[in-house]
């Protein structure tokens, strides 16, 4: 951690440059006050570097694992198999860990034990949901269900390990189709890359298990749609958004700018929200 004027400079490394990695990376190059983009891992630096020219020579290229060594703060914007590795490398250096594969820790609940024993941090973003401050708030008290209804283009699910276990195919539907009711925890399983936001609403609420989902294929929207019902002792509660997706049909557009905010808040001298 480097300090510049009485104020630290956390630096940021990040896994992946994908279609939302590279959104962030990007932003942190434009400038955050109080972060700099230290470090990533790619699998082709070559390309990395004619996305973004630092690459190389101002930001380090580094391993997956290998992050913790240089950076403050590990964001992960991986395949679902590699997230545990990249988690515990973060994790046992102390760092704090920002997970995108969101649903991952739903499977990997052993981390947030571990990062209590190292002195780490995991912070997931608001992402792709509003109202997290809401959930997070209901849940002070009681609440007593939360069930999010998620619809796709068929685009932004096909290939899911769920619909290709039952041999579903969402190509050329002409009329919506409920591909999956149950909980948040089945879902993630089923849905690895496409249902973060109901892993992340199920760790703001009331459990993976007691949070309901559906998720429908609907060839009638061209944007990732999410309902949440929320009913708490304090309130009760709708929201709906709408996400453009990004050149990744299965993220939307929002995610990026919600991991900048998210890594914002750790050094702004404002912070809104809870």
């Amino acid at each position: 951690m480097t300090q510049t004027n009485n104020k630290k400079t956390l630096r940021v490394g990040i896994a992946g440059l994908g279609a939302v990695g590279l959104d962030v990376a990007k932003r942190l190059i434009a400038g955050v006050p109080g972060l700099t983009l230290a470090a990533v891992a790619v699998r082709d630096a070559e390309k990395a570097q004619r996305a973004l020219p630092q690459v190389g020579s101002d930001i380090l290229v580094r391993k997956p694992t290998e992050l913790a060594k240089d950076c403050d703060i590990v964001v992960e914007c991986l395949p679902p198999a590699l997230f545990r590795d990249i988690a515990i490398s973060a994790i046992d250096k102390g760092r704090i860990f920002m997970p995108l594969s969101v649903a991952q820790l739903l499977e990997n609940g052993d981390l947030v034990e571990r990062a209590r024993r190292k002195g780490a941090r995991i912070l997931v973003p608001t992402g792709a949901l509003i109202g997290l401050d809401a959930v997070r708030a209901a849940a002070e008290g009681t609440i007593h269900s939360v069930k999010m209804v998620t619809r796709k283009p068929p685009a932004g699910l096909d290939g899911a390990p769920y619909l290709s276990e039952r041999g579903i195919s969402v190509t050329g539907l002409k009329e919506p189709l409920k591909v999956f009711d149950g909980s948040a925890r089945e879902g993630a399983r089923g849905f690895p890359t496409n249902v973060n936001v109901a892993a992340a609403l199920s760790l703001a609420g009331i459990g993976p298990d007691r949070t309901q989902l559906e998720i429908w294929a609907d060839p009638g929207v061209t944007r990732n749609t999410h309902t949440i019902t929320v009913d708490a002792d304090t309130a009760r509660f709708t929201m709906t958004i709408e996400n453009i997706p990004s050149e990744n049909p299965r993220t939307g557009k929002s995610v990026a700018p919600s991991t900048v905010a998210a890594l914002r808040a750790l050094v702004s001298e404002l912070k809104v929200g809870t």
